[in-house]
């Protein structure tokens, strides 16, 4: 949906769940971030920062195109680079990392300052409108790239100005995030898909309202989550504890009974349907 007006919050949900029901490489994962960030200001036109999304991928073919001497990959590297970090100027925020405008994209596109995750999505934006292939990695605690041409891989850090990463250095950043008993696995490297990469998003602002013992705020990121992945039985379970710890009955046993139907046998199944019983006694 493409807006040159701001819309409503209403509007704004309707689009995210329309991205519920789209296949996942479908979804345009930039544009879907900013339907995210519009929740928080919905009467703020989202056009410009659609219009600040395609300069992004205009001045990186421009330069793309002048790229020669560079190995292929290399040089795609080296076009984000000057393109996001040194024309525009976005960086890493070091200093105020767990700012809560470091998630939302909206704002980091206004500060040029962010998450790994959300300068991650600005440069997949980027370079997937290249035609360049790009996904994002479930490496644990911190967001990485992987760029792909033909048999080469590089691994990217965009929190550092897609610095590439060896080996040596995923080992030592997972050691740090995890600890020093923390080896790489396989599964460190596997790509995943758009909304995956959504879902981190929201769950680093999720994380940061529970640090802050705010469940109601908490609360609101989850249930933006079930708007473009309503599948995710882990999300309904979510929804109903937090219903539940702030005493909304009812919303707790619907979304605790929608767990129960898209949850698979085993896992916290049994806690969840101790909780739903629980809750229906105190309702009735």
């Amino acid at each position: 949906m493409t807006w040159s007006l701001a819309s409503g919050r209403q509007d704004v949900e309707s689009a995210l769940r329309r991205v519920g029901g789209l296949p996942d490489a479908a979804i345009d994962i930039a544009d879907t971030a900013l339907l995210l960030a519009a929740l928080d200001q919905p009467r703020l036109p989202l056009e410009r920062y659609r219009h600040h999304l395609s300069l992004l991928a205009r001045d990186a073919a421009e330069l793309s195109s002048q790229q020669a001497a560079e190995s292929e990959l290399a040089g795609r590297l080296a076009t984000l680079r000057r393109v996001i970090f040194e024309k525009y100027g976005y960086a890493g925020d070091e200093e105020t990392y767990d700012d809560l405008q470091n998630g939302n994209l909206m704002r980091v596109i206004d500060r040029r300052r962010g998450l790994p995750v959300a300068l991650g999505i600005l440069a997949v934006h980027t370079a997937r409108a290249q035609g360049w292939d790009v996904a994002g990695l479930a490496f644990p605690g911190h967001f990485l790239l992987q760029f792909q041409a033909g048999a080469g891989r590089i691994v990217a850090d965009p929190f550092n100005e897609l610095r590439e990463l060896q080996a040596s250095d995923l080992r030592d950043l997972l050691k740090v995030l995890a600890g020093v008993e923390a080896e790489l696995k396989p599964e460190h490297y596997a790509p995943v898909g758009n909304r995956e990469i959504l879902l981190r998003l929201q769950n680093n602002l999720k994380l940061r309202h529970l640090r802050e013992h705010r469940p109601e705020q908490a609360l609101e990121i989850v249930e933006s989550m079930l708007l473009f992945a309503p599948d995710r039985h882990g999300l309904w379970r979510e929804a109903g504890l937090l219903h539940a710890h702030l005493s909304n009955l009812r919303a707790a046993i619907v979304s605790l009974e929608h767990y129960l139907e898209l949850a698979p046998l085993g896992g916290e199944r049994q806690q969840a349907n101790e909780l739903l019983r629980q809750l229906r006694g105190q309702l009735n």
